[in-house]
């Protein structure tokens, strides 16, 4: 039995979607989501119903992309923040979907904790002489405004600022709860520390990829292995004997679609 991950499917591209039918199945083996699935829940749905059959056990974790306030069709008014952040969970768990909002799962004949977080970012990751304020003037002058300042919507909370404080607080009061010695793997969209985030071709993009306030979360909850994607830079990395894993897919410009998406899982356990 094995525990690989995936992330930023984006399956608004029909190329992502033909390669993801293409998943063939796994038997035992569990699957970690990592976000990016795509902008409606028609994709998640499209995902889920298929991933659900090659798979034992499917965990998720939302991105930016599945947050984006879009309608689902022509002339039909988009659910924005909550809202789309709760009808996601709720299509989820209509596969029996592990999502942040669920009992933490063990990975089976282990100790290893599955912690699915929601966090959110709070454009804390900026150089120190860049205030809040003027974040995204920063940004901009180098054209790496991310478009969540169009589409990704935090209402009911006043800020995405606002709602990431919200899910850390939220996250930190669950695992808190973990028995103490309790060995985990954490996933989350985002990445958890600034210096795993390498994007020299936007690289005033950081504000948009996490926070500083979880930057040591690896070593607070015995982290194993952390799971992320968003950085469309697949690689490993190691931070006090932590691993770390970008699993993103990407856009089919980003992979080699006649290679198949099996190709690009990441085994997160056992340790390879």
């Amino acid at each position: 039995m094995r525990l690989w991950a995936i992330s930023d499917l984006h399956l608004a591209s029909d190329a992502n979607r033909q390669a993801l039918l293409q998943m063939p199945n796994h038997g035992d083996d569990w699957l970690i989501i990592a976000g990016d699935i795509g902008e409606k829940l028609e994709h998640l749905q499209f995902a889920l119903a298929h991933l659900t059959k090659m798979f034992a056990k499917v965990i998720w974790v939302p991105g930016n992309h599945d947050l984006w306030a879009v309608p689902e069709h022509q002339g039909a008014q988009p659910l924005v923040g909550q809202a789309k952040y709760n009808a996601l969970v709720d299509c989820a768990r209509s596969f029996n979907v592990l999502t942040p909002e669920d009992d933490y799962a063990i990975f089976p004949g282990t100790n290893i904790v599955l912690v699915p977080l929601f966090l959110l970012y709070d454009y804390s990751l900026r150089p120190a002489y860049v205030t809040l304020a003027k974040v995204i003037d920063w940004a901009r002058a180098e054209r790496s405004v991310c478009a969540d300042e169009t589409f990704l919507d935090p209402t009911p909370h006043a800020s995405r600022v606002e709602w990431c404080a919200n899910r850390l607080a939220y996250s930190l009061t669950r695992l808190k709860k973990l028995i103490p010695g309790s060995q985990t793997v954490l996933i989350n969209h985002w990445p958890l520390r600034n210096d795993l985030i390498n994007i020299p071709r936007i690289p005033r993009f950081t504000p948009w990829c996490g926070t500083v306030e979880t930057e040591d979360w690896h070593q607070q909850f015995n982290a194993k292995v952390v799971v992320s994607g968003h950085l469309h830079t697949r690689r490993t990395d190691w931070r006090n004997g932590t691993r770390f894993e970008e699993v993103s897919l990407g856009y089919p410009r980003q992979w080699d679609t006649d290679r198949g998406m099996t190709l690009y899982l990441r085994q997160i356990w056992p340790e390879v």
